[in-house]
């Protein structure tokens, strides 16, 4: 079990934590997504990297012996909705880590209009705004389930929940052009 004061850590750091170009993409991510610290990103960059380091092995090992592991490795994946429905063992080698950070809960309650920045969608999440089929959630790095994604709306008890709500009635303009502006966008491309 472990002594609780003693936790291991979750993350690992970059191996030249001062080049300048890691520096500058880590940076980037952070404000792009909305992350708290880099050790948020560390720790979801070491779950892509343990991830495909799972697949790589079960690719080594023969088709007999990898069954059971596969199955279950893309099974998480497929639930997490990091990989698609028909995706295979290859395509786990291909994941990135904006693939699992499009997965939070603060960047999936920012992508469906419940807050009008990353910023405001984590305040949302920690101060218990946001729930996911009725059940509170206040962790901003929770990773929703490809089931759960449809079910996340304002918490039962929030004052958030009625529409009347200053807050609301403040960012609703603004999320609508938001998403305005994000339709014209991928109808360009």
């Amino acid at each position: 079990m472990g002594d609780p004061k003693k936790q291991r850590k979750k993350y690992e750091t970059a191996r030249n934590p001062w080049r300048i170009d890691i520096l500058e993409e880590e940076l980037k991510i952070l404000g792009q997504y909305g992350l708290r610290n880099k050790r948020e990103l560390w720790r979801h960059k070491s779950m892509v990297s343990r991830f495909r380091a799972i697949a790589r092995s079960l690719l080594s090992t023969s088709t007999e012996e990898r069954g059971k592991l596969e199955k279950q490795l893309l099974g998480r994946l497929r639930r997490l909705g990091i990989l698609p429905k028909t995706g295979a063992l290859d395509d786990v080698l291909d994941l990135t880590l904006e693939t699992v950070l499009e997965r939070r809960l603060q960047t999936l309650v920012f992508r469906k209009g419940l807050a009008t920045s990353l910023h405001q969608a984590r305040q949302l999440i920690t101060h218990g705004h946001i729930a996911i089929e009725n059940r509170r959630v206040s962790s901003p790095s929770y990773l929703v389930m490809e089931n759960e994604g449809a079910k996340i709306t304002y918490a039962p008890t929030s004052p958030l929940l009625s529409p009347n709500h200053p807050l609301r009635e403040s960012f609703g303009s603004a999320v609508e052009t938001r998403l305005k502006d994000a339709k014209e966008v991928k109808e360009k491309t």
